[in-house]
């Protein structure tokens, strides 16, 4: 026999029932009582989730049947007549969230918003490392009231809201249909309770947090990328009730004038002059430690314009592993001489170290009434596709005008 079937009544069940009909019937309850549906409806959302957390436990359901609600209370929830109490519920909203995958609105508010701040930082900072400080203003929890905005015990629930903190009102907006709006208690500011002026804490004015100044370390490791983040956990706003959230910090690179990241590899451009390129260089390049490499290229090693080079171990470090390298890449474009930068007798000098012409002895052996000699020009290509754009969106009409001279005779 049960002594008495409150827990069961409130989920509708009859005392019999198996774990399987106590969970479905908690289920149907819940999502329809839930505060994010049903604001109002705290209190008895909060009855729904206790006794499901009693009934739900074999021993704690066997000390609620020999002694009822009375028999929970002086003991039976810690201890569960067998040691089964450690798996009680902080709130009705644990039991909530272990049904439903904590994807609540309530749930989530119990952590704080993170603060999510930019900051710029060079190519040299990711290569290197650094370190900055932050001087940031966050609030936190008052700390002669303990976040109370009053003397203890001095507040008194809100009676327009009930405590939740929020009013629903309803809305027609045809005949025949209703909206149900949820609004923030204009009474308590969505406190859920109200402060007498007189009992309100001096140091906050009742508002239960201060603003205080915040400076934080920011370490750069070296090897990180742009848009990585930096998470302070615990560092944010803090709130009565809330866990804090985290600031996260977002590392924003800004252009390098000369190199360009691709992964841990650094890539840069070089131009060349023909003699250069033919006969060898050696170039300096400032890296981003501020080391100095000479980029040498032997005589008899030819670089070609587009050819692309690389140096080992002089990249980007390895993010955790700095240590390990990626390379410098370099893409080489190669500068001509300008025209008749020689004399023509020259000319024919270097032609001389310069490998044969092709086909050379062919021509030689040519007549050269055989040929049609064709000079090269310079093509204004941009001019000329204008000029045909032009041509082909041209009316009937233009089109005849620039053409009456040409006609057509007819007998």
């Amino acid at each position: 026999m049960v002594k008495e079937t409150g827990f069961y009544d409130t989920l509708g069940v009859k005392p019999i029932a198996t774990p399987d009909e106590l969970k479905r019937a908690y289920r149907k309850l819940a999502l329809k009582y839930h505060p994010d549906k049903n604001p109002t409806e705290g209190e008895r959302f909060k009855q729904i989730s206790q006794a499901y957390e009693v009934l739900s436990d074999a021993n704690k359901r066997e000390v609620y049947d020999r002694g009822g609600e009375k028999a929970i209370k002086e003991g039976g929830t810690s201890g569960g007549g067998g040691g089964g109490g450690g798996g009680g519920f902080a709130s009705p909203m644990d039991i909530f969230d272990l049904f439903f995958g904590g994807g609540s609105r309530m749930h989530r508010e119990r952590k704080g918003k993170n603060i999510v701040h930019q900051i710029s930082v060079t190519l040299e900072d990711l290569h290197n490392g650094a370190t900055r400080k932050l001087n940031l203003q966050k609030n936190t929890i008052c700390e002669r009231c303990e976040g109370r905005g009053s003397r203890k015990g001095a507040a008194q629930m809100c009676m327009t809201c009930h405590g939740t903190g929020m009013q629903v009102r309803m809305h027609q907006l045809i005949p025949g249909m209703v909206q149900q709006v949820s609004t923030v208690c204009h009474s308590c500011q969505g406190q859920g309770q109200r402060i007498s002026h007189k009992d309100r804490c001096k140091t906050c004015a009742g508002r239960k947090i201060m603003r205080q100044k915040k400076i934080l370390e920011l370490h750069i490791d070296k090897g990180m990328r742009d848009g990585q983040k930096i998470v302070f956990h615990g560092e944010g706003d803090q709130e009565p009730g809330l866990e804090p959230g985290d600031i996260v910090i977002v590392l924003d690179q800004r252009e390098h004038p000369r190199f360009t990241r691709k992964g841990e590899d650094l890539t840069m451009s070089m131009e060349l002059q023909l003699v250069e390129a033919l006969c060898g260089f050696q170039t300096p390049v400032q890296t981003l430690d501020n080391r100095t490499l000479l980029i040498t290229s032997h005589p008899g090693e030819l670089i070609k314009p587009g050819d692309t080079k690389c140096v080992p171990n002089e990249g980007m470090p390895t993010y955790r592993r700095p240590f390990e390298k990626g390379r410098l890449i370099i893409h080489f474009s190669v500068v001509f001489p300008k025209p008749n930068f020689l004399p023509e007798n020259k000319l024919k000098e270097l032609e001389g170290y310069l490998p044969e012409k092709v086909d050379a002895e062919q021509l030689d052996r040519m007549d050269d009434d055989l040929y049609i000699y064709a000079d090269l020009e310079d093509c204004d290509l941009e001019n000329r596709k204008r000029q045909h754009h032009q041509y082909y969106y041209m009316d009937e009409d233009e089109y005849n005008n620039t053409n009456s001279g040409v006609q057509c005779q007819t007998s």
